[in-house]
């Protein structure tokens, strides 16, 4: 891992007036650089205060002059987050305040950090894997309480853990077959080769639980699809605009408003949801409206949950119950009997196929007065669990969340199962040897220790320049 001879620094809190402003150093000179900008309130320096101690004085600018009376801490490296000497400034939230201050660091020999810079250092002096410094963008991206919990669980380590649980018995197994290549007059036993194998199968098992993980892990981190669909002035919009908590679609009493899709993400009890207002959808000559509608017809594939919209104040139509098959045969439904504040209109009786029957859920809501919203944000995070199934034992942060991960895992996957079926049909260790290689390498991926720098580039570019 590269050393870094340089100091960075940056603005570590987002544009804008805010309370708290925060400026950033790490670097070899880190501590030097914080000690010319500021000074202390008392007789002693910096330095001379403890690693970790918020130390209160004056924030100076590349003059000299106070610009700020702020709180200062530094940390020795390694012992950082970045593995660095490290120093942060606790200011007052004004842009102008804090690009003084950004100033005076640079006047002082400090340089610009690049974006993600802090947490790439953190990665090259071993402080982070490559996952869990994944996880720190999926934490400043994350859009839901269970997305947070995740990569925190993940920066924690929960998903190195498992990944290395994996990389070590794999070893075991190839430090095994080089010692039968080093002795090739010893044979494998019986029973040693049953071990083998067994160890093989298991890590097989292991790493496809891992990979298929990354569904999850995805839809836990964009957003489980979920198509808002009925006929015209069903109350579509007004059903996503009350679930969004906001104006997001516009909603008249005019038939065939929406013309497009319109999409929101929004939490529905703790669960990331992109809710997709579509076009209603009925047969018209009109063109425009007919793209509409087949748009929404588009937005169904794929979906993770559906709701259907209806009138409950007009009568059931055979329209209705074809566009309800239509999207119980794709997934799980939740038909929602809107503007539950007018007199209703007789319930239908609705026959379906059992098989179809069972992915059937019902509410009753006022999109106007919001009567009924609870429960059909109860009835939709109840099916959307089956998504995040967790058992008590198991730690948050333990799937995979984005496609360069899941590709890593599968191909260690396909490594695994191949050097399996190999031992199992008597091939050679030395044939061996190349797939328990050849999965190390993935696994290495996965935590940083193989990856190329061209990958790291991409993954840190993400990050905002003060992380």
């Amino acid at each position: 891992m590269s050393i870094q001879t340089d100091t960075i620094a940056a603005i570590s809190t987002p544009p804008g007036a805010g309370a708290i402003g925060i400026l950033r150093l790490s670097g070899p000179l880190a501590i030097t650089i914080a000690e010319q900008c500021f000074k202390p309130l008392g007789s002693k320096g910096l330095r001379e205060h403890e690693p970790r101690r918020l130390v209160y004085g004056d924030l100076l600018d590349s003059g000299g002059q106070a610009i700020d009376r702020v709180l200062c801490t530094y940390s020795l490296g390694p012992s950082s987050y970045t593995g660095e000497d490290t120093a942060e400034f606790q200011c007052h939230g004004s842009p102008t305040v804090l690009t003084l201050g950004l100033e005076a660091l640079f006047a002082a020999g400090a340089r610009q950090a690049g974006a993600g810079e802090f947490t790439r250092r953190a990665f090259l002096n071993g402080r982070l894997d490559l996952a869990q410094a994944e996880a720190v963008g999926d934490l400043l991206e994350a859009q839901s309480r269970e997305g947070a919990r995740h990569a925190a669980g993940q920066l924690a380590g929960a998903l190195s853990k498992k990944i290395g649980d994996i990389y070590s018995a794999l070893v075991d197994v190839m430090a095994h077959f080089h010692a039968v290549l080093d002795y090739p007059d010893e044979d494998i036993d019986p029973f040693r080769m049953e071990e083998l194998s067994r160890t093989l199968e298991e890590q097989t098992d292991r790493l496809w639980k891992l990979y298929s993980s990354g569904h999850r892990g995805s839809l836990l981190t964009q957003g489980l699809k979920c198509p808002i669909v009925g006929r015209p002035n069903a109350g579509k919009s007004s059903l996503l605009n009350a679930l969004a908590g906001y104006d997001r679609a516009i909603v008249t009493d005019i038939p065939g408003t929406t013309r497009d899709t319109v999409e929101v993400s929004v939490q529905i009890k703790g669960v990331l949801v992109r809710l997709i207002d579509t076009a209603g959808i009925r047969e018209s000559d009109d063109p425009i409206e007919r793209i509409g509608v087949a748009r929404s017809r588009e937005a169904l594939e794929g979906s993770n949950l559906i709701v259907m919209v209806c009138d409950g104040a007009a009568p059931f139509t055979q329209e209705d119950a074809g566009l309800l098959e239509a999207c119980l045969n794709r997934a799980d439904t939740v038909l929602v009997w809107n503007k539950s504040d007018l007199p209703s209109a007789p319930v239908p009786v609705l026959s379906l196929p059992e098989e179809l029957g069972e992915h059937l859920h019902t509410a009753s809501v006022s999109s106007k007065t919001g009567a009924g919203l609870e429960e059909l944000e109860e009835t939709m995070r109840t099916l959307m669990e089956e998504f995040f199934p967790r058992v008590r034992e198991e730690a948050y942060g333990q799937l995979l969340t984005n496609e360069r991960q899941i590709q890593a895992a599968e191909a260690a996957h396909h490594s695994v199962y191949r050097a399996l079926k190999a031992l199992q049909a008597g091939v050679t260790p030395d044939a061996l040897l190349t797939d328990v290689e050849e999965a190390l390498s993935a696994l290495g991926e996965l935590t940083g220790q193989s990856v190329r720098e061209d990958v790291t580039d991409r993954i840190f570019q993400r990050f905002c320049v003060g992380k």
